[in-house]
């Protein structure tokens, strides 16, 4: 399968590290042009460097913004009036007992997880549209469906992207554009790394905090193992494509075999 996105430019949330990095780095290895987005300068110029230093001869742009704010995605849009591929994926997680949560981190994780991927589709949207072209991704989780005890908040925020993404697609219903979430299972990155070591012993090494964190807190799981995220990139980049012109207003499964079915 050959995938060609030679004169498309995507812009990819929160892809300075993990999962985003990855998106990133296998779109602009397909051909795509590629905005490289994180809070800081520093940040996404490092991001960029490695990306340049694995995929030669890529087209990337510096997209350095928060957007889990107003001002950020305003910041962004001047930049970048027009794209042809958006993938949500900036978002945070961490664990908190239920009954601790504030309501300002309730805020916090609607605001960065939800709320600024629903700012930018509706900007972007519409040009996508005019153009009958698109591709629009929302990066979910595993934790949307099977909400984990230990962070309820950062699954309703999950939960709430795949409503977002259904709703979108029946908005762009016709137009070319397609609307789709990906249900990312447990993965391997350095975030999740340090999440790990907050509910396993942290004298343990990796592989075996790993193993005991997929076995005490993961056991559904049918690759007994967490995801890479060149794995979750691999089905990104192919949503992105021509060849996935049919699919749209789905909720794509990239989960590692850990959700028995996408309802509750």
């Amino acid at each position: 399968m050959h995938i060609d996105l030679t004169g498309k430019t995507a812009l990819v949330t929160g892809s300075t590290q993990g999962i985003g990095a990855a998106i990133a780095a296998g779109l602009a290895r397909s051909g795509a042009r590629v905005a490289v987005n994180g809070r800081s300068d520093a940040s996404v110029s490092a991001a960029m460097d490695r990306i340049r230093a694995n995929v030669p001869d890529v087209d990337l742009v510096a997209a350095p913004a928060d957007l889990g704010t107003e001002e950020g995605a305003g910041r962004v849009l001047r930049e970048l009036p027009q794209v042809d591929i958006l993938v949500n994926n900036l978002g945070i997680f961490g664990a908190v007992p239920a009954l601790e949560i504030s309501d300002e981190e309730w805020r916090r994780y609607f605001e960065i997880n939800v709320l600024a991927a629903i700012r930018l589709t509706r900007a972007y949207l519409p040009g996508m549209r005019e153009r009958s072209w698109g591709r629009i991704q929302y990066i979910a989780s595993d934790s949307a469906i099977v909400i984990p005890a230990e962070m309820i908040h950062y699954g309703m925020s999950k939960t709430a992207l795949l409503a977002v993404s259904r709703g979108f697609a029946k908005e762009a219903a016709g137009s070319g554009v397609t609307v789709n979430s990906v249900i990312a299972g447990p993965t391997h990155t350095g975030g999740v790394e340090d999440f790990v070591y907050q509910l396993v012993d942290r004298d343990l090494p990796w592989e075996e905090a790993q193993r005991g964190f997929m076995r005490e807190h993961r056991p559904q799981s049918l690759l007994q193992r967490l995801i890479e995220p060149e794995e979750i990139a691999n089905l990104v980049v192919y949503l992105s494509s021509p060849l996935a012109s049919a699919t749209t207003g789905a909720a794509v499964r990239a989960d590692g075999g850990y959700v028995d079915s996408i309802v509750p």
